[in-house]
């Protein structure tokens, strides 16, 4: 793992930014801003279309770095990662349209009482090589290590309990 840090990955290919998308992410985030569900309400901060709520950059993350542990780094168990720590710096706001692409660089790498501490840095750009985002995300994971399935089963369950909630209609 050492031997990856300061290395770079480039996603394979870009993340397109939907209108439904931004709408059904601010939604579950319960951002009811109206930039981020109108394109009137885009209109009243000078934007011609629909802007994404702050952290709708963890959408394209997320895929990033499944990516990267899939692919990549490969020697831990994705269910076994704990996130600890994740920084924003919002260059241009991401709107309906933007093409994303993920360029993922693994900063730093150290052991920590039996556990592995890893720091990747991710810049996004668009379509037209504008910095959007720089994300940094810490992630704490031990090689090998495994989730009990009865205990993923329960998360699973929560989170649909949790996804069906928020999607009734009145």
């Amino acid at each position: 793992m050492h031997s990856l840090v300061g290395e770079h990955f480039r996603m394979p290919d870009f993340y397109e930014v939907g209108r439904e998308k931004i709408r059904e992410f601010a939604t579950a985030v319960q951002d009811a801003h109206p930039a981020h569900h109108t394109e009137a309400g885009a209109a009243e901060l000078g934007h011609d279309t629909i802007i994404a709520s702050p952290t709708f950059v963890s959408v394209l993350g997320g895929i990033a770095l499944e990516n990267l542990f899939e692919h990549v780094i490969g020697d831990y168990d994705p269910g076994s990662l704990l996130q600890i720590d994740q920084g924003f710096k919002i260059h241009n706001q991401i709107r309906v349209g933007d093409r994303l692409t993920s360029d993922l660089y693994l900063e730093s790498f150290r052991q920590l009482a039996g556990s592995d501490i890893i720091v990747v840095k991710n810049d996004i750009t668009d379509q037209n090589g504008r910095p959007m985002v720089t994300t940094r995300t810490t992630f704490m994971a031990q090689t090998g290590a495994t989730i009990d399935p009865a205990l993923t089963k329960v998360v699973d369950d929560v989170m649909a309990r949790a996804s069906k909630s928020r999607t009734r209609t009145p």
